[in-house]
């Protein structure tokens, strides 16, 4: 390769699937071109680092290896520049440029309407106005998406969208819509609702954790309500969501601001992309793309039907197919829509359009793509996590009022089942049909997103012509090979589905699969604790070390105390008020206990401590669950620090205090040697707790990225979120669902651990 340099290409959208195809052909196959990217800081890292790791990503290994790597690391450094930052924040353009590819776009097809129109109707704006201010006269190859024309039927054509929309009065409106949104969500009437359902969901873990709900909630809230606005916003002008029609109005923008100000534009327009056919390898991608998640959620059997036509064309085009194009433009200059070259020095020349798609000369219909793909995986299932087979359904197509009703009933018995969940105690059975409930919800919410925005694509009558886009590919060199051609009638369906798409999104899948398990293996506990004198282990008592509660722990110690006539009344006061004590529960962990303990007023001191050195001090030991007792060994042969901590009063925890290190409980005041029933200082519970972990920690030089946590209620979630290693043990529904989505380890103490203790144990601890 010689490093000559001839041609100067300003990309954007570097980064993206498409971007970093269309640098990477560039560079390895046209040794006269130097690319400049707009590329924007992300984190903590520069334009220029993020440039450099494209280097690295599978797009380029083909290049790589036949170069070598440190030829490539040359090129890549002699070849390639940055300008970074946001298009819309772009201060100037300051060097020359022979031609633009602008592909920097949204990827989603339902943004919330601000984020659609800043990216793909501002970011065209700033570029093509920076472009005019430096006097340049650039070849901008402008892409954009076929389904620019909104909902249609018949054939569309390689031509200007027919529409009187003004981009830059919806630009405007768009924006006020997100500053309308963030005025409603803060009405008191939404604000308190917010505070209602967080106050319900996440009161027994605090209030700061109730008010960080609330304004997630809101935020929640303004995204749904821009996203729902951009949705509707579109259908109601014509187009089937915001990202189409943005991206038709970021036409626009280049027409009014490049090709009418007498310049050259080029509108590529590709249909749904897909993998590679042939270059840099065959089945080439990078994540899922659009027809992607819906072939998979079939592959896992989890669409047993969809609302789609059979007998429509969808309209997929391999992503090597769409580089070409765009290589083919860079490289070969601006066309009339005539077909014939123009020079930079021709008077207004016209804007050229190609649909880079197989729907008119190789369509696809739908039932034939499924065809193919149930074929697929009925010969290769993929594999539940069982390790068996997945049997994929087989589709009828039936009218689209028939799914769309048995989702709604579907919706509506999951909603039902959520309430269920949140008044049901917690059993191993209650938990699994929790986890049953939250896979149903998962899939439900997905097969939500599949029908309302993927129905559009595979229920389309519209036919996209690609006229012109075959006559560029037959204006290539004689000598130009076969992997640089993009004529979609040189495609095998069957062969593509089959031996190349298929395959290639299989294994990505797997390659998944197998870091999600990887994950998790490395979140689990390992059978031996790494040493440490800077690792706190925290431990709840009620539910966790213990199988009691403060409860049961009252009721044992009265019935001791009490005579046999004073005890059918103790047993009917407290039944009566259990109501009362039910209700503080749920509202707050501190006010339960507060209330619950001015049961002990008058309660004699001496008699307590005289018990709990005798038969209810038996019995607490007794109650010690094995799997705790495994688990403090454990921590304490690893040389961690172990703390009991617990609402419950200080004298009544005193049986077992000698297994930890350091007991933090309730102190009761005292006169005349009985219990006031008035607490010296505030239950330590839920976000009290996080506060004084985090207070003891820094005292005592833990480090609690390394520290554990064990607990069995949801109000230990904000203390047990602070240690980097948290344990839902034995827990009730709340936390067990915290647990599942924070990646949190599930155990269950009432029987000891599968593998044994990674100590020996003291002669203190098998006394007990």
């Amino acid at each position: 390769m010689t490093q000559t340099t001839t041609k100067r290409v300003l990309l954007t959208g570097a980064t993206g699937f498409l971007g970093q195809a269309v640098l990477e052909r560039l560079l390895s196959s046209h040794d006269d071109i130097h690319v400049t990217a707009v590329i924007r800081p992300k984190g903590s890292l520069s334009g220029q680092a993020r440039l450099k790791q494209l280097l690295r990503k599978p797009v380029f290994k083909t290049w790589r290896e036949s170069v070598g790597k440190e030829r490539a690391e040359g090129i890549f450094t002699e070849r390639t520049s940055v300008l970074e930052g946001d298009l819309t924040g772009l201060a100037s353009i300051t060097e020359p440029f022979d031609v633009v590819v602008h592909s920097a776009s949204t990827v989603s097809f339902d943004p919330p309407i601000d984020e659609a129109f800043k990216t793909n109707v501002g970011g065209a704006v700033g570029l093509y106005e920076l472009l005019r201010a430096t006097g340049q006269n650039p070849h901008v190859v402008h892409v954009s998406t076929c389904y620019v024309g909104g909902i249609a039927k018949g054939l569309r054509p390689e031509a200007p969208v027919d529409h009187s929309v003004d981009w830059d009065v919806e630009f405007q409106a768009a924006v006020r819509a997100a500053d309308t949104a963030q005025v409603e969500s803060r009405s008191p009437e939404r604000l308190q609702s917010f505070i209602e359902k967080a106050t319900s969901q996440f009161g027994k873990e605090g209030p700061k954790s109730v008010a960080r709900a609330a304004e997630e909630a809101r935020q929640a809230w303004v995204q749904e309500r821009l996203v729902d606005h951009g949705r509707t916003r579109a259908q109601s002008l014509g187009w089937t969501d915001i990202y189409t029609f943005t991206k038709a109005l970021g036409e626009r923008v280049a027409e009014e601001k490049w090709a009418g100000a007498g310049h050259q534009l080029s509108i590529v327009r590709p249909a749904i992309i897909e993998s590679a056919l042939r270059y840099p390898f065959p089945g080439w991608i990078d994540g899922y793309k659009v027809a992607d998640p819906l072939i998979m959620a079939y592959a896992k059997g989890a669409l047993p039907e969809f609302p789609g036509l059979p007998d429509s064309v969808l309209d997929v085009i391999p992503v090597d197919f769409v580089v070409n194009a765009i290589v083919a433009l860079v490289t070969q200059g601006h066309r009339a829509p005539s077909g014939e070259l123009t020079e930079e020095t021709d008077i207004d020349p016209q804007a050229a359009y190609y649909q880079v798609c197989s729907g008119a000369s190789n369509p696809l219909p739908f039932h034939q793509m499924y065809e193919n793909v149930r074929e697929f995986f009925l010969a290769q299932p993929l594999e539940d996590s069982n390790g068996n087979p997945i049997a994929v359904p087989e589709w009828k197509f039936p009218a689209n009022n028939a799914v769309e009703r048995g989702l709604a009933l579907k919706e509506k018995l999951a909603a039902a089942g959520g309430k269920l969940s949140a008044v049901l105690p917690a059993t191993a059975r209650t938990r699994e049909w929790t986890n049953s409930l939250h896979r149903m919800q998962t899939g439900l919410g997905s097969l939500r997103t599949y029908v309302d925005l993927y129905q559009n694509y595979t229920r389309t009558e519209m036919i996209f012509d690609d006229t012109h886009t075959r006559r560029l590919d037959r204006a290539l060199p004689e000598s130009a090979p076969e992997d640089q051609h993009f004529d979609p009638r040189a495609i095998d369906w069957r062969d593509y589905w089959q031996n190349v798409h298929l395959p290639a999104l299989t294994e990505m899948t797997r390659a998944y699969g197998r870091l999600k398990a990887a994950s998790r293996k490395r979140e689990s506990r390992p059978r031996g604790l790494k040493s440490g004198t800077d690792v706190v282990a925290i431990f709840d008592l009620e539910g966790t070390v213990v199988s009691g509660n403060i409860i049961t722990q009252y009721a044992k110690l009265r019935r001791r105390e009490l005579s046999p006539v004073q005890w059918p009344g103790e047993i009917t006061e407290l039944l009566g008020n259990a109501p009362t004590y039910v209700k503080a529960e749920r509202r707050d962990r501190g006010e339960f206990i507060r209330a619950f303990l001015r049961r002990y007023e008058g309660v004699s001191v001496e008699r307590v401590e005289e018990l709990m050195n005798g038969s209810l001090g038996r019995a607490m030991e007794k109650s010690l669950r094995p799997g705790a007792l495994q688990r403090i060994e454990e921590h304490r042969a690893a040389g961690h620090h172990t703390v009991l901590v617990t609402g419950s009063l200080d004298l009544l925890v005193s049986p077992i205090a000698d297994l930890f290190d350091h007991v933090v409980a309730g102190r009761m005041e005292v006169t005349d040697g009985k219990l006031t029933g008035y607490l010296a200082t505030p239950p330590l519970v839920d976000e009290a707790r996080a506060q004084w972990l985090k207070r003891y920690a820094e005292e005592n030089g833990f480090d609690l990225s390394r520290s554990y946590g064990y607990g069995d209620s949801v109000a230990d979630a904000s203390w047990l979120s602070q240690v980097g290693h948290a344990y839902a043990v034995n827990p009730d529904l709340p936390l067990y669902r915290r647990a599942k989505k924070s990646h949190w380890p599930i155990e269950d103490w009432r029987k000891p651990e599968p593998w044994p203790s990674t100590s020996t144990s003291s002669q203190r601890h098998r006394s007990v």
